[in-house]
């Protein structure tokens, strides 16, 4: 059995006990609930939002991190502007719980 969850903007196929990196949740060790947009177990797809009303995919926050560097700059010809910028996006490392149909 897996889903289809979506959190911070982005969808995610997930299956229980899979350790993801998300947009930060929450501290380390508190428990979040995803919304889930598809569980599909078997042959059975679940994906209206009438059948998906008392669907839950539970997860742990398992630790947190930081992403790679994003390293920017912008120029501006004949004028002297310039600017160097960058950038680390915080995330959460998840595991997930369980995947609970209606």
């Amino acid at each position: 059995m897996y889903a289809v969850v979506k959190t911070g903007g982005k969808q995610y196929r997930v299956e229980k006990d899979q350790v993801l990196q998300v947009e930060t949740l929450g501290d380390v060790g508190a428990s979040v609930d995803l919304l889930p947009v598809m569980i599909v177990d078997g042959e059975t797809v679940l994906a209206t939002p009438s059948e998906l009303k008392g669907a839950k995919v539970t997860a742990e926050i398992v630790g947190t991190g930081r992403g790679k560097k994003i390293n920017g700059f912008t120029y501006k010809n004949k004028s002297n502007q310039r600017r160097r910028w960058g950038h680390r996006q915080n995330y959460n490392e998840i595991r997930i719980t369980g995947i609970k149909k209606d």
